[in-house]
């Protein structure tokens, strides 16, 4: 199992924990949407399970691990783009300026992001979108949301996916392009997932109540994360040492 599989998986487990195992279909204080939820996760679960999973599982198979490698880079590269924006957005000028240098250092000498270069040459990847910077101006997360297709949400969060959009690099693009992109894109993201998500399948919760507090509890991390990250280190007095 890769590294990046038993990271979810970890993180899966210590919500799964944490919530006392008390995640079955009666739970929903403080999901007040979850019948819709549940109608929408069902059809999103279709598309994955007859869709999108056999692609990613074929994806996977056919695919060398280098080319694998290179698509997850040039994707994480593209990334950066909006953790830019929301680190500028959030007033963090180390962060994004960070992001910038990472950007511009894998789309050169990464060949237009193929091969992440700044990561062993210690510039750190952030993880930034406009739900966070709505947190960091105190924009509350608001109920728990599962959109058609792009899956876990909340009220606050949905205002990510038109961000998205306005971000974008090839928004200009014809339409097959686009397609193709994003395509390549959840295919990728998809294979990624598999023996964390077929593991997942086989333990005995309710998967949607597990995505939930997965989702909320990863999205509290960050948002906490990126509150403390405006912190100022807290330098020694030399006056009393």
């Amino acid at each position: 199992m890769k590294r990046r599989d038993l990271n979810t998986l970890a993180l899966a487990t210590t919500v799964l924990l944490s919530s006392g195992c008390a995640t079955g279909p009666g739970r929903t204080a403080g999901d007040p949407l979850e019948p819709m939820n549940r109608t929408i996760y069902s059809f999103n679960d279709k598309v994955d399970k007859y869709a999108v999973k056999p692609v990613a599982t074929a994806y996977q198979k056919v695919t060398p691990t280098p080319v694998q490698t290179a698509v997850r880079n040039f994707f994480s590269n593209l990334s950066d783009i909006g953790n830019f924006a929301n680190d500028l957005l959030q007033l963090k000028a180390t962060d994004a300026s960070e992001d910038v240098v990472r950007f511009a250092f894998n789309s050169t000498l990464g060949i237009g992001g193929l091969i992440d270069w700044a990561t062993p040459a210690g510039l750190p990847k952030h993880h930034q979108d406009f739900g966070l910077t709505l947190a960091h101006y105190g924009v509350p997360i608001g109920p728990y949301l599962v959109m058609p297709l792009f899956g876990p949400s909340s009220v606050r969060d949905v205002s990510d996916v038109a961000a998205g959009v306005l971000l974008n690099p090839f928004a200009a693009a014809p339409v097959a392009v686009q397609v193709s992109v994003t395509g390549t894109r959840i295919v990728s993201k998809r294979a990624d997932l598999l023996s964390a998500s077929d593991l997942l399948s086989q333990a005995a919760i309710d998967p949607y109540s597990f995505t939930r507090d997965l989702y909320l509890q990863r999205r509290h991390m960050l948002s906490t994360r990126s509150a403390d990250s405006d912190k100022l280190p807290d330098y020694p007095d030399p006056s009393r040492q």
